[in-house]
């Protein structure tokens, strides 16, 4: 086990010698919104409570572990004792013990004969005083936390053993995917990119992820030589260098890693592939946009699942209610630890065409309503064959300032203004009883 440096002297105010409260956050929101997904390092876990096992169970399942290899066992420190006799220990270790001081000591120091140095201990214990916890601090714990634990706690905790605060902090990622073909996904996400760019003079990147058919390039009349193509198909050579002579340069906040869009390669790429181009965005840039087609494949839905936040666009229509709500079950089955996606609604108010009202569409979602933007076929036309953003042909119309404002909620710059409820039809409210099901 790791060594600690130095305890602070045990002679302090007699109130703080009471009890000791952990530093893990009560607020999940809190906890998670800025954490680093962890690197690829070994966790073991031994629970003594069927609470702490589930905790740790959800943990593993949570986007930012993907990397790590969790493993929970039952027994406690006992168990763990006679794991590694025989085991080499993992890079953490984490103990939970409802025992008494004393005899959670004992173990701890049984422990220490089995234990590789360099490895990592938590310890989970239901002991609230501080003299304790300077007793488990002295022995080389790196933390401990008074149970009952949740997922977050771990997920959190993990988080400080491995963040270095002199590091940067990792760029958001922002993916947007459109409920149904044709929705205007990749508009919207050009847009607010454009927004954020210029009204928060932010530096943003575009990623266009449709290779064979992103439109990117045509919406800012930009036709690069190289692009995101160029990045995936040089993984041994990707890093900032790369991407710089790569990316095309739309503004001086705005740049945009375009898609090839020709049909000499298929698009069936491996689950991973888009994973260190975004990884190396991350590091270099505050806000990457990642235009995600309408389609669905392991690469698709990774990409989703891991991004920072999650926009999704849709037509106020049946087909693209359910699938906007299939997309919305598995976000939050996959990311229970996250905010929930926000819902844009587009093209609405079209001549002749029956449509849910914007507020049913998101109370059948149970989501508030993140834009709704109003059908406009000349604004967005002429923008499209200038190769134009919509502030950018018509500054004073309003939807370039829902763009703005919806540049702001995604960046966490603006709240969503809550809607009243209101009573759904018969054929809605079957979507709804899904969703609570």
């Amino acid at each position: 086990m790791q060594t600690n440096p130095e305890i602070p002297d045990d002679h302090e105010n007699e109130d703080q010698e009471k009890t000791h409260t952990s530093l893990i956050s009560t607020d999940p929101a809190r906890d998670l919104k800025d954490i680093r997904p962890l690197p690829r390092v070994s966790i073991q876990i031994f629970a003594e409570t069927p609470e702490c096992m589930r905790a740790g169970e959800e943990a593993a399942k949570d986007r930012r572990m993907a990397r790590a290899h969790l493993k929970v066992l039952g027994g406690g420190m006992s168990a763990a004792i006679e794991y590694f006799g025989e085991a080499p220990t993992p890079n953490v270790i984490v103990l939970e013990s409802r025992a008494d001081p004393e005899t959670l000591l004992e173990h701890l120091d049984r422990l220490a004969d089995v234990c590789d140095p360099g490895t990592r201990v938590i310890i989970v214990g239901y002991i609230n005083d501080v003299r304790f916890y300077r007793d488990l601090i002295r022995r080389g714990i790196s933390e401990y936390m008074v149970g009952p634990i949740r997922d977050m706690d771990i997920i959190s905790i993990l988080a400080e053993l491995y963040g270095n605060p002199e590091d940067d902090p990792l760029g958001k990622t922002i993916a947007f995917i459109g409920a149904k073909g044709g929705a205007g996904s990749s508009t919207v996400a050009h847009n607010v990119s454009w927004s954020i760019a210029g009204k928060y003079e932010t530096d943003v990147v575009i990623a266009d992820l449709d290779l064979p058919f992103g439109t990117a390039g045509l919406d800012f009349n930009q036709d690069p030589p190289q692009g995101i193509a160029d990045a995936i198909g040089s993984p041994d050579r990707l890093d900032d260098q790369l991407l710089d002579r790569i990316l095309a340069k739309c503004t001086d906040k705005l740049s945009l890693l375009s898609a090839p869009a020709t049909l000499d390669r298929l698009a069936d790429h491996d689950e991973d592939c888009f994973d260190g181009v975004i990884k190396v965005l991350q590091e270099g840039v505050p806000i990457t946009i990642l235009d995600v087609p309408h389609t669905w494949t392991a690469w698709a839905r990774k990409t989703i699942v891991n991004a920072d936040e999650i926009v999704i666009t849709a037509m106020p229509d049946l087909p693209n209610l359910r699938n906007a709500k299939n997309l919305l079950d598995l976000i939050v089955a996959m990311r229970p630890n996250d905010s929930p996606p926000h819902l844009v609604l587009n093209q609405v108010g079209m001549p002749k065409k029956p449509e849910i009202k914007s507020q049913d569409f998101a109370d059948a979602l149970g989501l508030e309503l993140a834009a709704e933007i109003p059908f406009d076929p000349g604004l967005f036309g002429l923008a499209s064959n200038n190769g134009q953003m919509v502030s950018e042909a018509d500054s004073k119309n309003p939807i370039s300032e829902i763009f703005d404002k919806l540049g702001g909620v995604v960046t966490g710059r603006v709240e969503v203004k809550k809607v009243e409820k209101s009573l759904l039809g018969p054929l809605l409210a079957k979507f709804k009883a899904k969703s609570q099901a």
